[in-house]
């Protein structure tokens, strides 16, 4: 169903390494051309700068320049637009672009600037959250390759997985000892795992529906496990 509306999205968003067939490169003139159209640095005019350097200070008076909504997570991130994440990396690339935007050091510097530095710390901090976590990159991941699930939504699910998750929930419900909790959270803990194993083949086979349907059931027993932190917390 998805197949053909996914394959249309990659062709729009693929970067394509140079040489590859299909990709058409730009002259130098025609890529000068292109900057000259592109918003210049707000600060000191010099055409294209956003897009150039580093993406997020002008190469010219190094001020820096508002974020780029365009560009997607994994992208800023430096991550290749996969499921699979090399989590030790995303930690490093969160660290190192919050030592460039952070707000702290921009203090003394305009307060556009401020402003920009913001906008960038909360989207760096936004893009570290949602690709740390499976559940929550697999849902991103869907939704670039134009597929989502709507909160609040039943997706189709099988009685036996419904069953499964009641059986979950009224088990956790009734314990009332530290060893029944961590019963049910070492099942939810083993599920998650088997999950995540399973949305991952779905996405390398460009199975978007399956990881859909992956998803959907790890977002129940990602309830489960709130449930359980709440049950922790001491009344």
């Amino acid at each position: 169903m998805w197949s053909g509306r996914s394959r249309a999205l990659l062709r729009v968003w693929e970067l394509w390494p140079a040489g590859v067939p299909g990709r058409r490169l730009l002259s130098c003139n025609a890529a000068s051309q292109a900057r000259s159209n592109s918003p210049g640095c707000w600060n000191c005019g010099v055409p294209g700068a956003p897009g150039l350097g580093d993406g997020f200070f002008c190469p010219q008076c190094r001020a820096l320049q508002p974020p780029d909504r365009a560009r997607d997570y994994f992208s800023l991130m430096d991550c290749n637009r996969s499921f699979r994440v090399d989590t030790t990396k995303l930690q490093r690339r969160y660290q190192e672009l919050q030592r460039l935007v952070h707000p702290d050091f921009f203090s003394q510097r305009s307060q556009t600037e401020k402003d920009f530095s913001e906008k960038h710390s909360t989207l760096v901090n936004d893009a570290y959250k949602t690709l740390l976590a499976p559940l929550s990159r697999g849902l991103y991941l869907l939704k670039l390759h134009g597929v989502e699930i709507p909160e609040g939504t039943d997706y189709e699910m099988d009685k036996q997985f419904l069953m499964e998750i009641m059986e979950i929930n009224e088990k956790l419900a009734e314990a009332q000892s530290e060893a029944a909790m961590k019963e049910v959270e070492s099942i939810v803990r083993a599920k998650q795992k088997e999950l995540t194993d399973n949305v991952g083949k779905a996405f390398e086979q460009d199975d978007f529906e399956k990881a859909k349907e992956i998803l959907t059931k790890m977002r129940y027993f990602s309830n489960v496990e709130e449930k359980l932190k709440l049950k922790k917390i001491p009344l």
